[in-house]
């Protein structure tokens, strides 16, 4: 429990700071709108491979029952829809990390310059994108043909690589180190910071999960009120807005999210607080998770 509200005191803390500079929000969102506008052309060629099991082409007068499979230029499709989503999402979160790092150590970012900063990483950034997309598309393949311990399993390795990886961003763009490298030691930091990791991204989930539910209640109210008594446009009204409200706390789980890898990141590394973490809130929150051991590594 003490963990846990630490951590929650860390979330507060990161939006804290994401507030000095609310034009970041606009960075999860953007990211989000070009993955969709990106990746639909290579979603359109998987779909247009996809076959029946007795190798015809699937079609709206097709009239065959057997299993519909996806054919090579499917995979291939489908496999660079991954690495630009992956790609698109790396990019725009080496933005808000390199803008929060900026604003903890006392400088005053901006949409531009952080854009800027990540553009400077475009190439630097490709091969973790890479192996996002790989480790991503493997551990979906195995999941998909699992049973359903083997299901689990896979999932909890899959929560496991997104811990041990979190640090490799902000190494990847702050320092301009390798993949190795930035993966070595962000797994090395996670043994000494996995309390606060892994309970701390847990707590802006929980927020964001309350937050959701919240809008579905009241939002799912308004469409059913709309619905029952003939109101239609009542019922439309409530289903915009609740995908407008699932769009703004996903976006704002996100940044908050950014913030508080990069907070992480700075005293795992360095041992140092930031501007936004008092000293004694992060002192205790990164405890090492050994006796007698340093915060930095």
């Amino acid at each position: 429990m003490g963990t846990f509200s630490r951590s929650l005191a860390l979330t507060k803390a990161s939006w804290e700071v994401l507030r000095e500079d609310k034009e970041l929000i606009a960075l999860p969102a953007i990211s989000a709108v070009a993955s969709l506008i990106f990746v639909t052309p290579f979603f359109a060629i998987a779909a247009l491979s996809l076959s029946t099991s007795d190798g015809t082409a699937t079609s709206s007068s097709s009239t065959t029952s057997g299993a519909t499979t996806l054919a090579l230029p499917g995979y291939i499709a489908l496999f660079l829809a991954y690495l630009i989503v992956a790609y698109i999402t790396i990019f725009f979160q080496s933005a808000l990390i390199l803008a929060a790092n900026e604003r903890m150590t006392g400088g005053n970012p901006t949409l531009k310059s952080s854009l800027q900063g990540a553009w400077k990483n475009a190439g630097h950034i490709l091969p973790w994108a890479i192996i996002s997309a790989t480790v991503s598309i493997v551990l979906q393949a195995i999941q998909q043909r699992a049973g359903f311990i083997g299901k689990i399993v896979v999932g909890l390795v899959g929560v496991a690589w997104t811990l041990v990886t979190m640090l490799v961003l902000p190494i990847l763009v702050i320092e301009g180190v390798g993949v190795k490298e930035a993966l070595t030691r962000s797994g090395a930091a996670f043994k000494r910071t996995w309390g606060e990791n892994v309970v701390g991204n847990g707590a802006i989930g929980l927020i964001s999960f309350l937050a959701m539910l919240a809008g579905i209640l009241v939002c799912g109210g308004i469409i059913f009120i709309g619905t029952s008594m003939g109101f239609w446009p009542v019922g439309l009204l409530g289903g915009i807005l609740l995908v407008i409200w699932i769009l703004l706390v996903s976006v704002f789980s996100t940044a908050l999210s950014g913030v508080f890898r990069t907070a992480l990141y700075r005293y795992a590394m360095f041992g140092e607080s930031s501007s936004g973490f008092s000293q004694d809130l992060i002192e205790h929150a990164f405890k090492p998770k050994k006796p007698g051991t340093s915060g930095a590594i």
